[in-house]
């Protein structure tokens, strides 16, 4: 594995242990050459997936990607880590036993808010203004209205 702050290619695992119900192996690593530590996961990948974007085109699935954008939502929110790393293996998981090689982003959006809406409302609205493109406050109060009324999007996640 690749020193992250010196580049050399050989590092050294210091030590290993099982994490997220035994499905991640964490791994703290240190180089050799720079002495800089730092840890690596590894989870297994049931099949690659593609995102088709809503431009019609195609990337690959990022998990990093989709921690991020759920690590915005959560921002401040005290929301535990460890907790929102169970959320995103759960996410991935549904992705990947649907089967398909290919996921809308659209579908991503709609798990992602669906587990927000139970875990916290603010961190809810925040990734829908960016998922749904909110323009104007109105589309604010609209997503607030909805919660209220226990009213979501997410309800029909697979229907097509």
């Amino acid at each position: 594995m690749r020193c992250p702050y010196c580049q050399y290619e050989d590092t050294q695992v210091k030590d290993s242990r099982p994490s997220e119900e035994g499905t991640v192996i964490r791994r703290r690593r240190i180089c050799s050459v720079c002495g800089g530590r730092f840890t690596t996961f590894e989870r297994v990948q049931l099949r690659e997936l593609l995102v088709l974007k809503k431009s019609g085109r195609y990337e690959p699935f990022d998990r990093d990607k989709l921690m991020r954008s759920v690590e915005i939502a959560v921002r401040k929110r005290g929301i535990d880590p460890d907790y929102i790393e169970r959320v995103i293996s759960g996410i991935v998981r549904q992705l990947e036993s649907l089967g398909e090689p290919e996921i809308s982003s659209e579908k991503i959006g709609l798990l992602v808010m669906k587990a927000l809406k139970s875990i916290d409302d603010i961190a809810y609205i925040r990734f829908a203004s960016v998922y749904r493109d909110f323009r104007n406050a109105s589309d604010f109060h609209d997503v607030i209205e909805e919660l209220s009324k226990g009213i979501t999007d997410t309800e029909s996640c697979f229907d097509e």
